[in-house]
């Protein structure tokens, strides 16, 4: 009787690990195929959600641009002389994105960012904080949670077999 219910308890255990498990890191190219140029456009975060564990990759000419982390009153102002909280200059750099809330990135060379290269980027730590975006369809939705629901049946319904 005990190993009926170590077998039950672990096939729950594992029915939960799937149905709960995180999702891996993203990395994010700014720009995508643009990349982080004057070119960049506007709207790349439009549709986006990040969350702490992502990275962005920054990828531009070096000898062009580079990317500066700065406050919020100096990105809206492409404020770029010595406040720079971080600053990268290789052409191909990756920002990890280790905590949640607003941060400001620019282009710090000539006057970049008063012609648009300027990145604001909101982190959530985690899917209960991302802001809510609407589901493409209800049925994807319901046909999502019917197959985890599946998946962690079918598992718990494997477990009882064995016994």
């Amino acid at each position: 009787m005990a190993s009926r219910q170590v077998l039950l308890f672990a096939a729950a255990a594992i029915a939960a690990a799937f149905l709960l498990a995180p999702a891996s890191a993203e990395v994010f190219t700014v720009g995508d195929a643009a990349g982080w140029t004057l070119k960049y456009p506007a709207t790349w975060t439009e549709g986006k959600t990040f969350f702490v564990g992502d990275s962005l990759t920054f990828t531009y000419p070096s000898d062009k641009h580079n990317v500066m982390e700065v406050t919020g009153a100096d990105f809206k102002a492409c404020n770029v002389t010595g406040n720079a909280l971080g600053t990268w200059n290789s052409g191909s750099d990756t920002v990890p994105l280790d905590k949640a809330g607003r941060r400001w990135f620019v282009c710090g060379v000539g006057n970049h960012c008063a012609q648009g290269m300027k990145l604001l980027v909101v982190t959530a730590n985690s899917a209960a904080e991302a802001p809510a975006a609407p589901p493409s369809s209800s049925a994807s939705f319901v046909s999502g949670a019917v197959s985890q629901a599946m998946v962690a049946a079918g598992a718990v319904a494997a477990a009882m077999l064995m016994l």
